[in-house]
């Protein structure tokens, strides 16, 4: 009988013991990442990293990726090649980026147009918050307000003054429907409560050269680009449309502080891999291209086409664009905004 109960405890205790390595086992298989994420980020890049540019060289996102670019790659240990793929206001290279294997080794240098462009077009075959992995923030762009010296419009209230007394009157210019510019002054519009006509160019030369010379009255321009002719003489500054004064131009007050509240207009830059990129490759990225954005050259060089680099968390990054996209939207549906 002794022999029995021995037996009989034994079994019990050797049963707790196997129940508890079992417990304790499945604790540590929970705890690591599965299989498919490790091969995904193990030895992170294993191949060359193609940086899409949504639209033609020499604009601010093909400016932001060629400065980052060579810095990348230095980092990474693998080339990081730099791919225009323009049309549809950036839709095409986009969609490219969003239908790419989520594993790091496609990236796009986006922007908040890619926000607006989805919603002028119809049947976008992406979503600009749901397809995508936001990385980090790369650079912002200031807009400023400018008149021609023609018009009686020295400052913002001028400008308010006879849109409101002559609904009408005064026509303004973009290059393009749906550009930053077009869309900065559909939202100061909105805001206003103002009716103002639209003439809309096929890109900037166009639209600077008739804002200059009278042909337009007032319009959107890149804070570097009007300080120029502001100083100059040619073009009456009005207002800047960032949430605070810009360095390149400290007399001109922003439209909030002209009590615009709420109308921020800045262009930013960021970029995102495709949607369901690992975290610790997003990490990866985050952290190089943050530190790359910190570098003196890279900040003097984004400076001198008027972009201020500046990154951000991936989180960060997440809330401004789940905050743009409905912004835009509502600003497109009231003012019944459609691609040319």
């Amino acid at each position: 009988m002794k022999n029995i109960a021995t037996h009989a405890l034994w079994t019990r205790a050797r049963g707790t013991f196997y129940g508890f390595l079992g417990c304790f086992g499945l604790f540590l298989l929970c705890g690591l990442p599965s299989a498919a994420q490790t091969n995904a980020t193990s030895g992170y890049p294993t191949q060359a990293v193609r940086l899409v540019v949504p639209f033609t060289a020499g604009t601010g996102m093909d400016t932001i990726a060629r400065a980052v670019a060579p810095r990348l790659s230095e980092r990474l240990g693998q080339p990081v090649v730099v791919q225009n793929v323009a049309g549809a206001s950036g839709n095409i290279g986009s969609d490219q980026v969003a239908k790419s294997n989520p594993d790091g080794h496609t990236l796009l240098v986006g922007a908040n147009t890619m926000l607006i462009a989805t919603q002028l077009y119809k049947n976008v075959p992406f979503d600009p918050v749901r397809d995508f992995s936001p990385i980090s923030m790369a650079a912002y762009g200031t807009l400023m307000l400018v008149a021609n010296p023609k018009t009686s419009f020295k400052t913002l209230p001028d400008l308010l003054a006879q849109a409101r007394a002559r609904p009408g009157s005064i026509t303004y210019g973009s290059p393009g429907v749906g550009t930053p510019h077009h869309m900065a002054m559909e939202l100061f519009k909105s805001h206003a409560g103002l009716f103002m006509l639209h003439v809309p160019y096929r890109g900037t030369a166009g639209y600077t050269q008739d804002l200059l010379s009278g042909e337009i009255m007032t319009g959107f321009l890149p804070v570097h680009i009007a300080q120029a002719f502001v100083a100059a003489g040619k073009l009456n500054a009005l207002a800047v449309g960032s949430a605070k004064r810009h360095p390149l131009a400290p007399t001109v007050a922003t439209l909030q502080e002209l009590g615009q509240k709420g109308v921020e207009a800045d262009m930013w830059y960021a970029f995102f891999a495709p949607g369901k990129t690992p975290a610790p490759v997003v990490a990866r990225l985050n952290a190089e291209i943050a530190s790359i954005l910190k570098l003196p050259e890279v900040r003097d060089l984004l400076g001198r086409v008027g972009l201020d680099a500046d990154s951000s968390s991936p989180e960060a990054l997440s809330a401004i664009v789940r905050k743009d996209y409905p912004r835009w939207g509502e600003v497109i549906k009231t003012n019944s905004i459609k691609a040319e």
